[in-house]
């Protein structure tokens, strides 16, 4: 029985909610294509709450431009930048190089990479380094 693409047993277990999730994306990287995400994490002081950013207290709503995630069994406070390069960035594609599709799992943390802020990860088959840009932002012609 021949397997086809979507039948290959995947190692990376996919977000059922986006609840559970930090940073999520699914677009296409030249030729390839790329669905990468980063789960939140349980808080580093109880083991007990998942970090997530705060609420306002007026609204209920969560605060988007948050610079702290926040504990809510045990109030701990982390910053933003701190907390998300503790987390592991989740990578399914299709490498634009050699079409080769592949999973990854690189640290989450925005690197500089041809003028743009990029979680990078390599291809596994030719090597090739594929950038995961923030925001759908275009290449510069720097050099």
């Amino acid at each position: 029985m021949k397997l086809l693409k979507k039948e290959v047993m995947s190692i990376l277990r996919e977000p059922e909610s986006m609840n559970e999730l930090v940073y999520f994306t699914q677009r296409g990287v030249g030729k390839g294509n790329v669905k990468a995400w980063a789960r939140k994490s349980l808080c580093p002081k109880c083991k007990k709450g998942t970090m997530s950013k705060p609420v306002d207290e007026k609204t209920g709503k969560v605060k988007i431009r948050a610079k702290e995630y926040l504990c809510p069994e045990c109030g701990y406070m982390i910053e933003k930048i701190a907390y998300e390069e503790t987390l592991e960035c989740e990578v399914i594609y299709t490498c634009p190089e050699c079409n080769n599709s592949g999973e990854a799992s690189v640290p989450f943390k925005w690197r500089t990479f041809q003028g743009m802020k990029s979680v990078l990860f390599q291809c596994d088959k030719c090597k090739a380094k594929i950038p995961i840009t923030k925001k759908m932002k275009e290449k510069s012609n720097k050099n």
